[in-house]
């Protein structure tokens, strides 16, 4: 197991790496691929031994090699918090995945660790481009669907059990609904990004059940609501400026994958409605 952990973080920080790429890149227009990464500041190309993720920031003391302009501290902590993410996922994964199987079993087991891992990749990425830019791109929302529905469905696929992934479909056409719904009451409150990245986040809530998709669903609503009061009564913004929320929908959408079964029983258990 550890040696495991240690692999998805390891993967992790590297995604990380390029995750910052994209964050950068993506809402600008521009290629991810072209040209080769440089500094922001004198746009000198960056050497392979200043581009090794969290360490080289470290070694550098957060400055460009060549202007000795400071660099984001965006840039480590998505590199290092990508890499902590990915351990919390795969261990999740390991704690919720039955053990041993036939073959085909294994490799449904795997798809379903490798789409939750690109989850939590956009979900980095889309969380920092919606503070930076309030956008939430279709570049970067809309493939994170259909990885979900080429990867969940496989998995279900080789499992022979189809039950969770119509789970998730009809979660994320109920999240899409329920948001539709909101933006057409009050266009001003809810972007078409958010819409779109409901119906996409109710898929993957779904494939864990109902009670992690109306968890995930609603607490979504509640830390944005808590840090919207905050900010509020902080006077950073007033009652009528706007906050991007969807990086609450996606926190949201992780306490449900995460932690949604087990808020749920007990739900239902404090009401004496568990089975």
């Amino acid at each position: 197991m550890a040696l495991a952990l240690a692999g998805a973080g390891l993967g992790g920080v590297l995604i990380g790496s390029f995750a910052n790429v994209v964050v950068h890149r993506i809402p600008a227009g521009m290629s991810i691929v072209t040209p080769p990464s440089g500094c922001p500041a004198c746009a000198t190309p960056i050497l392979r031994r200043d581009n090794v993720p969290v360490v080289s920031f470290l070694l550098l003391r957060g400055r460009c090699r060549s202007c000795r302009e400071r660099i984001s501290i965006r840039y480590p902590l998505v590199e290092a918090g990508m890499g902590l993410f990915f351990v919390v996922v795969t261990l999740h994964w390991m704690l919720t995945q039955p053990s041993g199987g036939s073959g085909l079993e294994v490799m449904s087991s795997v798809a379903v660790l490798v789409a939750f891992l690109y989850l939590a990749a956009a979900s980095v990425v889309l969380a920092a481009i919606d503070v930076n830019t309030h956008r939430l791109p279709s570049a970067i929302v809309l493939p994170l669907l259909w990885v979900g529905l080429v990867l969940l469905g496989g998995a279900a696929l080789l499992d022979g059990d189809v039950s969770s992934f119509f789970t998730a479909v009809l979660g994320g056409a109920a999240l899409l609904a329920v948001y539709g719904t909101l933006r057409l009451i009050r266009p001003g409150g809810m972007g078409l990004g958010d819409v779109k990245l409901a119906g996409v986040l109710g898929f993957y809530l779904g494939w864990w059940g109902w009670g992690p998709l109306l968890v995930g669903a609603f607490a979504a609503f509640v830390l944005g609501g808590v840090f919207g009061m905050v900010l509020v009564v902080s006077r950073r913004v007033s009652r009528h400026s706007g906050v991007p929320f969807g990086p609450w929908m996606l926190g949201g959408a992780w306490v449900g994958i995460i932690f949604g079964t087990g808020i749920f029983a007990s739900y239902l258990s404090l009401f004496s409605l568990a089975p």
